[in-house]
């Protein structure tokens, strides 16, 4: 696979960066992995906690927001990388809130279903 352009712009920068841009990236990826988990458990053994069609949507939207997630994670990488190659701020991103918000919602309506009847 050829280097993308982006890493012939710029300067490198201390690998110390990369490497920390490297774990960020993987801690995604690992939040992404759980997430689908999270909905694949939950769709396979919450039969009984509230209606099936809700908990299906719950599932549904966890592996949704996993797969957005995964993506999301490469592009919030990349942009990192060129940043500290032209030695320019980083860049602020509304993909954490709204995880925040997915895992708030999810909960929320997850604990609802355990205290209802």
């Amino acid at each position: 696979m050829p280097e993308p352009r982006w890493k012939q712009e710029g300067q490198d920068p201390d690998y110390r960066f990369s490497l920390a841009n490297e774990r960020t990236f993987l801690a995604w990826i690992r939040t992404a992995l759980a997430l689908i988990a999270g909905g694949v458990l939950l769709h396979e053994f919450a039969a009984g906690i509230g209606p099936r069609a809700l908990v299906t949507v719950l599932s549904v939207g966890l592996g949704v927001a996993a797969a957005g997630l995964g993506l999301l994670s490469y592009f919030r990488w990349r942009s990192n990388e060129i940043a500290m190659r032209h030695d320019r701020p980083l860049r602020f991103s509304w993909s954490l809130p709204v995880l925040a918000g997915v895992c708030l919602v999810t909960s929320v309506v997850l604990t609802v279903f355990l205290i209802l009847p």
